[in-house]
């Protein structure tokens, strides 16, 4: 039995919700640019990142241990931990959008958060992939020009620590967890973290710390998985 076609009301609907959630998304890449170039990294860097990664908790997390005077590889194995999240958006969402070959691939880099929000729920398959393609599309565009012209402004700033810029890593965080702690058990996880954190800043290597705290939040969730 095949679905029902979108009405034209309907079609509007969905690309006008995406589209207003691209654009409020895609313009934070302004801060991810400011903080990239503050935390050390060159403009086509930071434009690159934008490009192949396109996950902003990702990127800032990166750019945190880099600003901390980590190594490379210790923030992209802390970015490789924030995005394993979308292993799992992927999952739930490679049966619903239900592409095959080049589709599969090409949906793949605009798996996040925003596009798995905007076609979830969705009842047919074509609203699906128009909330999934309108959100994701619109937000990589956006980020990717936002990040380019907080980069350039930026670099022409100069010492990062004249504007407070030194601090915008821990606030992007800090802005990006925020809405997260309404539930109970999400402070407590996050308090908890941030200790393990705080104990191992003396003795461990810059983005250590952040591992560690990722490793608490995955630890929860599989005591809390077992005991369900």
């Amino acid at each position: 039995m095949s679905e029902p076609a979108l009405s034209s009301s309907e079609r509007s609907g969905i690309i006008r919700d995406s589209l207003a959630v691209g654009l409020a998304t895609g313009a934070y890449g302004v801060g991810f640019g400011a903080v990239s170039v503050a935390s050390g990294l060159s403009v086509a860097q930071t434009c690159v990142l934008s490009l192949l990664m396109f996950t902003g908790a990702s990127q800032f997390a990166l750019a945190g241990v880099v600003a901390a005077g980590g190594a490379p590889m210790s923030g992209a194995a802390t970015a490789l931990l924030l995005g394993t999240r979308n292993t799992l958006y992927g999952l739930r969402m490679a049966p619903l959008l239900q592409w095959r070959g080049w589709r599969r691939f090409a949906a793949a880099h605009v798996l996040i958060d925003e596009s798995t929000a905007m076609a979830v729920n969705r009842r047919t398959t074509e609203g699906v992939r128009l909330g999934f393609l309108t959100t994701g599309w619109s937000v990589f565009v956006l980020w990717n020009l936002a990040t380019a012209v907080g980069a350039i402004a930026g670099e022409a700033v100069g010492d990062p620590r004249t504007f407070g810029l030194d601090a915008a890593v821990g606030a992007a965080f800090l802005a990006l967890l925020w809405p997260r702690l309404q539930e109970r058990r999400n402070v407590l996880v996050a308090v908890l973290a941030a200790a393990v954190a705080l104990s191992m800043v003396p003795v461990s290597a810059p983005g250590v710390p952040v591992l560690a705290a990722g490793g608490v939040a995955l630890l929860v969730g599989v005591l809390a998985r077992g005991h369900r």
